[in-house]
Protein backbone atom coordinates (compact mmCIF):
# COMPACT_ATOMS: atom_id res chain seq x y z
CA UNK A 1 0.00 0.00 0.00
CA UNK A 2 3.15 2.51 0.75
CA UNK A 3 4.65 1.98 -2.65
CA UNK A 4 1.67 2.45 -4.56
CA UNK A 5 0.89 5.78 -2.57
CA UNK A 6 4.49 6.52 -3.25
CA UNK A 7 4.21 5.91 -6.65
CA UNK A 8 1.50 7.92 -7.15
CA UNK A 9 2.87 10.83 -5.28
CA UNK A 10 6.03 10.65 -7.45
CA UNK A 11 3.17 10.48 -10.70
CA UNK A 12 1.36 13.48 -8.82
CA UNK A 13 5.31 15.24 -8.52
CA UNK A 14 6.38 14.78 -12.22
CA UNK A 15 3.07 16.06 -13.68
CA UNK A 16 3.79 19.28 -11.54
CA UNK A 17 7.36 19.42 -12.87
CA UNK A 18 6.39 18.63 -16.57
CA UNK A 19 3.64 22.14 -16.21
CA UNK A 20 6.28 23.91 -14.21
CA UNK A 21 8.65 23.44 -17.06
CA UNK A 22 6.54 24.15 -19.39
CA UNK A 23 5.88 27.44 -17.89
CA UNK A 24 9.48 28.57 -17.25
CA UNK A 25 10.57 28.40 -21.41
CA UNK A 26 6.79 29.76 -22.30
CA UNK A 27 6.35 32.62 -19.51
CA UNK A 28 5.48 35.84 -21.33
CA UNK A 29 8.08 37.91 -18.97
CA UNK A 30 10.52 37.20 -16.23
CA UNK A 31 8.53 37.29 -13.39
CA UNK A 32 6.36 34.49 -14.72
CA UNK A 33 9.44 32.50 -15.12
CA UNK A 34 10.98 33.01 -11.76
CA UNK A 35 7.79 32.32 -10.11
CA UNK A 36 7.67 28.78 -12.16
CA UNK A 37 11.49 28.12 -10.94
CA UNK A 38 10.43 29.03 -7.32
CA UNK A 39 7.58 26.12 -7.89
CA UNK A 40 10.09 23.77 -9.51
CA UNK A 41 12.40 24.28 -6.65
CA UNK A 42 8.91 23.64 -4.30
CA UNK A 43 7.94 20.48 -6.26
CA UNK A 44 11.91 19.01 -6.20
CA UNK A 45 12.63 19.59 -1.88
CA UNK A 46 9.65 17.28 -1.35
CA UNK A 47 11.19 14.55 -3.83
CA UNK A 48 14.44 14.67 -1.75
CA UNK A 49 12.77 14.44 1.14
CA UNK A 50 10.59 11.25 -0.45
CA UNK A 51 14.13 9.98 -1.84
CA UNK A 52 15.81 10.40 1.63
CA UNK A 53 13.28 8.14 3.49
CA UNK A 54 12.83 5.93 0.44
CA UNK A 55 16.53 5.21 0.52
CA UNK A 56 17.33 5.34 3.75
CA UNK A 57 19.76 8.24 3.77
CA UNK A 58 19.90 11.33 6.37
CA UNK A 59 22.54 13.18 4.30
CA UNK A 60 19.89 13.99 1.57
CA UNK A 61 17.51 16.05 4.20
CA UNK A 62 21.10 17.81 4.42
CA UNK A 63 20.78 18.28 1.01
CA UNK A 64 16.82 18.84 0.75
CA UNK A 65 17.50 22.00 3.53
CA UNK A 66 20.60 23.44 1.74
CA UNK A 67 18.53 23.68 -1.40
CA UNK A 68 15.45 25.14 0.39
CA UNK A 69 17.59 27.91 2.05
CA UNK A 70 19.62 28.59 -1.47
CA UNK A 71 16.25 28.92 -3.36
CA UNK A 72 14.81 31.07 -0.62
CA UNK A 73 17.70 33.58 -1.54
CA UNK A 74 17.45 32.97 -5.26
CA UNK A 75 13.80 33.91 -5.00
CA UNK A 76 14.46 37.17 -2.92
CA UNK A 77 17.32 38.47 -4.63
CA UNK A 78 15.38 37.68 -8.17
CA UNK A 79 12.25 39.71 -6.84
CA UNK A 80 14.49 42.22 -5.11
CA UNK A 81 16.20 43.10 -8.47
CA UNK A 82 12.94 43.15 -10.57
CA UNK A 83 11.66 45.62 -8.38
CA UNK A 84 14.39 47.83 -7.93
CA UNK A 85 17.47 46.43 -9.40
CA UNK A 86 20.52 45.54 -7.36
Amino acid sequence: MVDLILKAALVFAGMGVALATFQLLRGPDAPNRAVALDVLTLITMPLLVGLAVHAGRIIYLDVALVYAVLAFLGVVALARYYDRGI
